[in-house]
């Protein structure tokens, strides 16, 4: 058994971040997302790893190495194009060999690893199975229908009207018989090798493609508001420790991680929150749900619900929520007179301003 781990892409929905990162290094309470994809393959038992890279290989063999961290052995796999999850393993297809793989992408969040589904694929082996969840926006997904008693009989990738709400989760276990299905298929409309066609193929054929539900948090960490869930959903099960330093006038509330190093002082921090190594807060508030990352400043702040990269500093400003900001980002009060905003902003950002 194999793991192919899709980490190429542009992560366009997570810009400006994305524009200096990976998408699948974005943190969620300190930690990146692939980081989360590789324990659970290798929790599952699975050690022979392909990545697949594209734009961003550099950060992604940095940040994971050969693998030896989490247990495992990596094989880098370049994609140069991102032109579909079929692509993918039709260019990884030498390495596949005949072997059964499962397919993880590599910005899925799933809260409680795989291994039940993958055993569940090792006793039963059909040539392919898929994982559901009901989403209210089946349209911006791979969609699944199935029949009466619960099998599979159609997949369509993105539909204009969506005949369920049952989306594909980003994990797919194949056997050998998914590279012929690659082979068969065409480009979409959208100039990609869809994985829906490839299944949908298979169904064609007559081969088994079985699924089930995800009943645990699961999370396509495309955008912000789902980056910001899923730190939610990570932080809710922390246990709280301090290894840094609290003075005596601050306060810690409930579930609260200081790392090494950390220093916090005449604050009060309610958590769940997780405050980095080397990072000091001072005289602010840190509220639930809130993760900031190594070497950042927090001076005379308030800050909820939020998800701050390493060293950013975030100085005499009022309350911020619901946000994610990003390494080495500063943000101060804006000068009194004249008012007006100044705005130093990347590609595609979104901004919500006050009159």
């Amino acid at each position: 058994m194999k793991a192919l781990v899709l980490a190429g892409g542009s992560g366009t929905r997570l810009r400006p971040l994305t524009h200096t990162s990976a998408k699948q290094l974005v943190p969620v309470a300190n930690k990146p997302i692939l980081y989360y994809v590789l324990e659970g393959i290798a929790d599952a038992g699975v050690t022979d790893v392909g990545i697949i890279v594209g734009d961003t290989a550099e950060e992604i063999r940095a940040a994971v190495g050969d693998g030896s961290r989490f247990g495992i052995s990596v094989m880098y796999i370049p994609q140069h194009q991102p032109l579909g999850l079929a692509h993918a393993v039709r260019i990884a297809r030498d390495w596949l060999g005949d072997d059964d793989f499962v397919m993880y992408l590599g910005d899925n969040f799933l809260f409680g690893g795989i291994s039940a589904q993958l055993e569940e694929f090792r006793t039963r082996r059909p040539a392919a199975q898929i994982m559901l969840t009901q989403v209210p926006n089946p349209s911006s997904f791979g969609v699944v229908s199935l029949d009466a008693t619960g099998r599979v009989v159609a997949l369509e990738e993105k539909p204009e009207f969506p005949k369920s709400d049952l989306a594909l989760v980003g994990v797919y276990f194949f056997t050998a018989a998914v590279h012929a299905a690659v082979d068969a298929i065409k480009p979409s409309a959208r100039g990609e090798l869809e994985i829906t066609d490839a299944l949908q193929w298979l169904l064609e054929q007559g081969l088994d493609v079985t699924s089930s539900t995800v009943n645990g948090f699961w999370k396509d960490t495309g955008n912000a508001i789902d980056m910001l869930e899923a730190n939610r959903s990570v932080l809710d099960g922390i246990t709280p420790y301090c290894a840094g330093t609290v003075d005596e006038e601050s306060e810690l509330v409930g579930r609260v991680v200081v790392e090494e190093g950390a220093v916090v002082t005449a604050s009060r921090i309610v958590g769940p929150v997780m405050i980095g190594r080397g990072t000091h807060v001072e005289g602010s508030y840190i509220g639930p749900f809130t993760s900031v990352a190594e070497n950042c400043r927090v001076v005379d702040s308030e800050i909820e619900y939020s998800i701050v990269l390493a060293g950013a500093a975030i100085d005499g400003v009022g309350r911020i929520e619901a946000s994610l900001i990003g390494r080495q980002v500063e943000v101060t009060p804006a000068p009194r007179t004249p008012q007006a905003h100044r705005l130093i902003l990347g590609d595609h950002s979104k901004v919500q301003i006050r009159s």
